[in-house]
């Protein structure tokens, strides 16, 4: 797509296509998902996607300016598919690691979009709310709000991080990612002692860990780390008899 703006009034197409379907934006963001997980990052072209929606090019211009627009608009509904998934306790441990694994379960669940979309801020509507939901719960929990943010950061960071590096793991094709599993087994497990003593100690646990994701590990250590720091948080409050300054 180039860059061409259609007035907002503009950008709503009343008559179907000729697979006699009406489009919508969310029609034509769930479309070009399924084409770049089919296809890959080509699939992002207003001549592809008219095709696959039956409908003349020219017409996604109503709803999309250019490439770069519909890439924000996927990538916040990724966003979105997490938000919906994800169901709060009201305990912000609790909370932030079970929308942290679902963060990186939606991006497994379209890893080509993902590795696309990780980098990107929206600006949108679900991102937005995430942002939202998230600093509530922590600051719920009892953060000052720079610290919040801090964490907020970390937090999001690292489940984008992940979800990319995990989701490109994923798109290899099959030979090339059972290959890599097999390095494990067939070259660091057979390391000798006299020469790599401390792969050698520990090559069972490498074996049967380094083959899955490092994501749920990685996300408890950050949580735990940001409960010992409400923790003192807390102590100093407590100390002090007043908040802790933000």
């Amino acid at each position: 797509m180039s860059e061409r703006v259609v007035p907002p009034v503009a950008r709503r197409r009343r008559r179907p296509t000729r697979q006699g379907v009406v489009l919508s934006e969310e029609l034509i963001v769930a479309t070009a998902l399924r084409l770049i997980e089919e296809h890959g990052a080509q699939a992002l072209s207003v001549r592809r996607l008219g095709r696959a929606l039956g409908a003349d090019p020219s017409s996604l211009y109503r709803y999309f300016r250019h490439t770069d627009d519909l890439m924000l608009a996927l990538a916040d509904e990724l966003i979105g598919r997490t938000l919906r998934s994800w169901r709060p306790t009201g305990d912000w441990l609790t909370d932030l690691r079970e929308l942290g694994l679902t963060m990186h379960a939606c991006a497994l669940a379209h890893p080509r979009a993902a590795v696309l979309g990780s980098f990107r801020v929206t600006g949108r509507a679900h991102e937005i709310q995430t942002v939202e939901t998230i600093l509530g719960v922590l600051r719920g929990a009892g953060f000052p709000d720079r610290e919040a943010v801090r964490i907020y950061h970390a937090f999001v960071d690292q489940a984008l991080a992940f979800g990319a590096l995990d989701s490109a793991s994923v798109a290899l094709p099959r030979a090339a990612r059972e290959a890599e599993e097999t390095v494990w087994r067939a070259t660091y497990a057979r390391l000798p002692a006299a020469t790599h003593p401390h792969i050698a100690a520990t090559a069972r646990h490498l074996v049967a860990d380094m083959t899955g994701s490092g994501y749920p590990a990685a996300l408890d250590l950050l949580l735990e780390a940001a409960a010992a720091r409400l923790a003192g948080i807390r102590a100093r409050r407590d100390g002090a008899g007043r908040p802790a300054a933000d």
